[in-house]
């Protein structure tokens, strides 16, 4: 194994936090660290990632529709190593060794598959892990085989491909059948949470813009079936029972078919077979269903739960080691108030990376540390250009406050923002707001190759 990636033997050498994952909440505490402390070199910053790019999360079900071009979205890490003070160093995590304070990072690789660069470790004095998580697809046989996650962006982009290409297969079919027997592009939505409802209602967009641009001559409402299968009673089960009622009817209002309380029993190449008995036709499949931690947490010797989830204290802290950190999807911390684990969701992620840069700073100056504190600010989902709908909660607030149409969907726009700015300070968010905005103004609405 080549030598590791280490410190100085030197007792000048600044102090080395090592994060993780470059998600919204490792790629925002790494640049808050970068540009608030390394850059003075009162310690070293070093973020680990497999992909060479970041893309919020959250927008992946556009890329999906392509309603939003990966490229002008995605953040170089590299750059914004260069920008903010930190290093980047690309691998997947394989192993830890807590005696020795390294982590072992995999080989990466180009896309014909030629090593770019080797196995190595690297060590660490304090280790933040924020690898998020990945699709679970509670063992139903087929699923992984025939369904399509979107974890990553290759998968949204793999999704965006295949719809393309179904639509226009669809297409050469017509003038061939009889008029009642027209072809049809049927699209099953495993997962009624807010990703599957989001996609959704952009794959309606979508349908109708492809049309517009000649790729196809289907019924965008009649002949692109969308279904949503949720196996709970109601869709958005997490959220308020109104969000859920309302964001049903606006569905149905769009065409799209909601199957509340039906568990999906099998997934095959071109079906979705239910407990109920039902057999649904499907050209494309998204499994939207549900998360688990990566299976790498389990092997480093670190507590988790049953979900594969790091167990941390109210610091973030993991029991057996006070110098590892974890937050985020791959982290499960009580609540202060009931005890139960944060919700993995992206603004407990934000959060926990604003208290985590105060956090370390009690932590490398040997004080006490702070404890984690959630403050539910309430839920958005986006319909894409139809409406959005939510609930707001807050100190400002009394309870939870319904909000629909324009005034959520800039409130959804907003969250965002909001991370770019936490990436790139104001000026440089409002200089890329008003450069998306041109290029929505002269380019096509949807990616159409």
């Amino acid at each position: 194994m080549p030598e590791a990636i280490s410190r100085a033997q030197d007792v000048a050498t600044p102090h080395r936090i090592v994060i993780v994952g470059g998600g919204a909440g490792g790629l925002e505490l790494a640049t808050q660290l970068g540009d608030k402390l390394a850059r003075r070199g009162e310690l070293e910053v070093v973020l680990v990632d497999r992909s060479p790019t970041h893309l919020w999360k959250p927008l992946l079900h556009e890329v999906a529709a392509g309603s939003l071009d990966i490229h002008t979205h995605q953040v170089e890490y590299i750059a914004q190593a260069r920008w903010h003070h930190f290093e980047f160093q690309q691998g997947e995590l394989v192993a830890l060794n807590r005696e020795a304070k390294r982590i072992t990072v995999g080989a990466s690789f180009d896309i014909d598959g030629v090593e770019i660069l080797p196995q190595r470790d690297i060590t660490y004095d304090t280790l933040v892990l924020a690898i998020g998580s990945v699709t679970s697809f509670f063992g139903v046989p087929g699923a992984e085989e025939n369904a399509i996650a979107l974890d990553t962006m290759a998968q949204a982009e793999r999704f965006r491909r295949h719809l393309i290409a179904a639509c226009m297969r669809a297409q050469n079919k017509l003038g061939e059948q009889a008029a009642h027997e027209r072809p049809q592009v049927n699209i099953a939505i495993i997962g009624g949470g807010a990703t599957g409802v989001e996609l959704s209602a952009e794959l309606r967009n979508t349908a109708q813009v492809l049309r517009a641009y000649g790729l196809h001559q289907l019924d965008p409402v009649r002949d692109v079936r969308i279904s949503v299968i949720e196996a709970s009673p109601r869709i958005l089960a997490a959220l308020p029972e109104r969000v859920s009622v309302e964001t049903t009817k606006l569905l149905r209002k769009l065409n799209i078919d909601v199957l509340t309380a039906e568990r999906v029993t099998e997934i095959q190449k071109r079906a979705v077979l239910t407990a109920s008995g039902k057999n649904l036709p499907a050209d494309l499949i998204v499994w939207a269903a549900g998360i688990r931690a990566p299976d790498v947490l389990a092997t480093l010797g670190l507590p988790v739960n049953r979900q594969g989830q790091v167990i941390v204290s109210q610091t973030l802290q993991t029991e057996v080691d006070p110098s590892i950190f974890a937050f985020g999807d791959c982290a499960s911390c009580p609540s202060r108030e009931t005890g139960k684990p944060v919700p993995p969701r992206a603004q407990v992620a934000h959060q926990q990376a604003t208290f985590l840069f105060k956090a370390l700073r009690h932590h490398l100056a040997g004080k006490s540390l702070p404890e984690f504190e959630f403050r539910d600010l309430g839920s958005l989902v986006s319909l894409g250009r139809f409406s959005a709908v939510g609930n707001l909660m807050g100190n400002l607030i009394s309870g939870s406050l319904f909000v629909e149409g324009i005034l959520a969907r800039l409130l959804y726009t907003s969250l965002y923002r909001m991370h770019v700015m936490a990436l790139s300070g104001f000026w440089r968010m409002t200089l890329d707001t008003l450069t998306h905005w041109l290029r929505r103004k002269t380019a096509p609405r949807i990616k159409l190759h």
